[in-house]
């Protein structure tokens, strides 16, 4: 069988130079930047500069494919992950901040943010969670009330990406008896950013209140009450590009742990032959290689039918974040005391990896949907 059959198109191949050439140009400033809770000026400005924020953004304003394509995302948050958590967010949250507007929003708010958000002179954010409300997005606090033409927006969320850095929010909220999404301008009245968490993996984080903020009518992204949908859709979307993100920081990992292994000596051996590390080598790259294909499938299925791959999305997710952790914590198993020097890149990937398994759907509520799917298609 022609092996040509399990490789990317060469589009794809494309986008992974791109990438490999922007981290490269980041490398040198990765170590602070993945340090900083706000955006590191020269990761913004080396982004900027390859072009790659479009891939985030529809052709039409300014992006590179027809429609925001997962596994085009997939495929440069595998390399820039392996480079620099910060940089591989900045990227990301472009897409996941304004995929809502893209798919769903008026056409006047859609040129006026996407080509600026694809560009990056302008940064997106996805306001979902609140200070009592994670997995479970039904039972949050936040409302949207029609006022004549405005809509007025009063909530709290919490642990949102790039608060205080972003130029817009996408809000999810309750209306009437439905859930809406609405883009409120970050200088939009009444909207307040604090930063009460510092996380293990510093990131650009914080807390948004939205105290009355009002904006127009056509602010709302999508029908009145359809704002799960429109939710869903995007975490269709852009779900297995952190399995993406996972696979390329196993690979730094794995790379840097062997490069030790190879270059040691203790007890008169190279430390890669060397009691169990072979084996925990090996597993490694065999685990890598396995959630790379899950990955690359599901993201090609996620590019042609988003929502019809959801689970195939959640199955990728939860195989790489779950293989980055056990990678990344051999890593530092095999390095030993050098794993755990603060601000090496090990030590970096290793408190990068654990959040992986938390955000955008962690393993254990991933899991429990998946179950619940499979037993209703069996007629459980």
């Amino acid at each position: 069988m022609d092996d040509a059959l399990f490789a990317l198109p060469e589009r794809y191949q494309r986008l992974q130079t791109e990438a490999h050439e922007l981290a490269a140009l980041v490398a040198p400033y990765a170590s602070a930047a993945d340090e900083s809770a706000v955006p590191d000026e020269d990761v913004r400005r080396l982004l900027k500069s390859s072009g790659l924020a479009a891939v985030t953004v529809p052709a039409e304003f300014g992006g590179r494919f027809a429609d925001v394509d997962s596994l085009a995302v997939t495929v440069v948050r595998e390399v820039l992950a392996g480079t620099s958590a910060h940089l591989d967010s900045m990227f990301a949250m472009q897409g996941i901040g304004s995929y809502p507007l893209a798919t769903a929003g008026a056409e006047g708010l859609r040129k006026r943010w996407l080509p600026a958000i694809g560009s990056l002179d302008a940064i997106a954010a996805l306001a979902l969670t609140e200070p009592d409300v994670g997995s479970d997005l039904r039972a949050l606090r936040t409302t949207i009330a029609q006022d004549g033409g405005d809509l007025v927006v009063r909530g709290h969320k919490s642990f949102i990406t790039n608060a205080g850095a972003a130029d817009m929010y996408a809000v999810l909220g309750r209306e009437g008896e439905g859930y809406s999404l609405v883009l409120v301008p970050a200088r939009t009245a009444g909207v307040n950013v604090s930063h009460p968490h510092e996380i293990i993996a510093p990131h650009v984080l914080g807390d948004v209140v939205f105290g009355n903020a009002r904006v127009p009518a056509d602010h709302r992204i999508g029908d009145r009450g359809q704002g799960f949908k429109v939710v869903l859709a995007t975490l269709a979307t852009f779900r297995v590009s952190v399995a993406g993100a996972a696979v390329g920081l196993a690979q730094a990992a794995l790379d840097e742990a062997v490069r030790h292994a190879t270059t040691r000596e203790q007890f008169g051996v190279s430390l890669a032959r060397l009691g169990p590390i072979p084996s925990m080598v090996a597993q490694s790259w065999t685990d890598i290689e396995a959630a790379r294909s899950l990955t690359y499938r599901a993201a090609a299925a996620a590019a042609r039918d988003p929502l019809g791959s959801l689970n195939l999305s959640s199955m990728a997710k939860i195989a790489a974040t779950e293989s980055a952790g056990h990678i990344a914590d051999r890593a530092v198993q095999i390095m030993g005391r050098f794993g755990l020097v603060r601000g090496g890149l090990i030590e970096r990937l290793y408190r990068a990896a654990r959040p992986m398994r938390i955000y955008e759907g962690s393993t254990e509520a991933l899991l429990d949907a998946l179950a619940r799917q499979l037993v209703k298609g069996a007629g459980g």
